[in-house]
């Protein structure tokens, strides 16, 4: 029985995992909460959450093979422990995957954001997405610190050794130290 429950497992799920986590213990830093002023709700760190996964991705695409396994084992971590999160607040069993499939397209729609913004040559394209996204377009204390700390954190990134990714293996820089 336990065999045929493998078979539906990617072989690079323990490395999305890894790299999730890592995703997670950075985005509960305190700092981003006490001093930037991101919202401290389940959608703040929905947002941070992503926005660390959405780093790791990008730079994952851009590996060679398995980096687009491993950036899709990083996604189907992201969501299936949002589906256990939703489960243990007490979701129902009935509206869980519409919850979830609601965080999916929020999550795309700040990669994508966050990607276009990356890519324009206006430095202040990142801060205003960050804006509009993790504060919901009301008062951004911290937008420019968060988009200065996300620059830095794309620099490591694209720093950081591809044998080391690709086996789920990254370490965010502490915010205070970016």
């Amino acid at each position: 029985m336990a065999f045929f429950g493998l078979l539906g497992r990617s072989r690079y799920e323990r490395r999305g995992f890894e790299l999730y986590n890592g995703a997670v213990a950075a985005a509960r830093s305190p700092y981003f909460y006490a001093e930037l002023g991101v919202p401290d709700t389940l959608d703040g760190r929905f947002d941070l959450v992503g926005l660390h996964a959405c780093l790791l991705i990008r730079r994952l695409r851009t590996l060679p093979a398995p980096g687009q396994a491993v950036a899709q084992a990083l996604f189907d971590a992201m969501f299936s422990d949002m589906d256990i999160n939703l489960r243990e607040l007490g979701v129902g069993d009935m509206t869980v995957a519409r919850n979830v499939r609601a965080m999916w397209e929020a999550f795309h729609g700040r990669a994508t954001a966050y990607e276009a913004a990356i890519d324009d040559p206006d430095p202040a394209a990142l801060q205003m997405a960050l804006a509009r996204n993790v504060w919901r377009g009301g008062e951004a204390p911290g937008a420019a610190q968060l988009a200065n700390y996300t620059r830095t954190q794309l620099a490591a990134l694209q720093a950081a050794p591809a044998a080391e990714l690709l086996a789920g293996h990254f370490r965010f820089a502490s915010p205070v130290l970016a």
